[in-house]
Formats: C-alpha cells, structure tokens, sequence
C-alpha cells in the first residue's frame, strides 16, 4: 500500500509560489490590535513578502503539488 503525503490546507491558504518559484506570503500582525503599532511599520507591513530560503524548503514539502 502506497503512501501520498496530503497536502496541509492551512498552508496552501497562506503560501504562494512564485514565477521564479520563490514562496511568497502575507505579512503578519496586519489584521487586529494596529492602534499601537505606528504608521511607518503599518504601511510596511502592506502587501506580499518574499519567504526566507531557511524556510523555503519546508514549505514547499508540505505544499505537494501546489509548490510549484
């Protein structure tokens, strides 16, 4: 009996890959409790990021089929 590693929904919600096959997401500490945080870090905040290469790897093996 053959074993397919299933692919982590959560994951795949918050990860993207890219043209390049770089993984891109969506930074974090942008949706509640912002009052305290000042403006400058807010708008840096905004948008897609780059994923760290350290973490690249284990991303794309719980992504499966969605890595690439």
């Amino acid at each position: 009996m053959s074993f397919k590693m299933k692919t982590h929904k959560g994951v795949k919600k918050r990860f993207r890959a890219t043209a390049s096959g770089k993984m891109k997401h969506r930074s974090a500490g942008t949706s509640h409790r912002n009052v305290r945080v000042s403006q400058k870090r807010t708008r840096n905040l905004r948008g897609t990021t780059v994923l760290d290469d350290s973490m690249e790897d284990k991303i794309r093996s719980v992504l499966g089929k969605y890595s690439s």
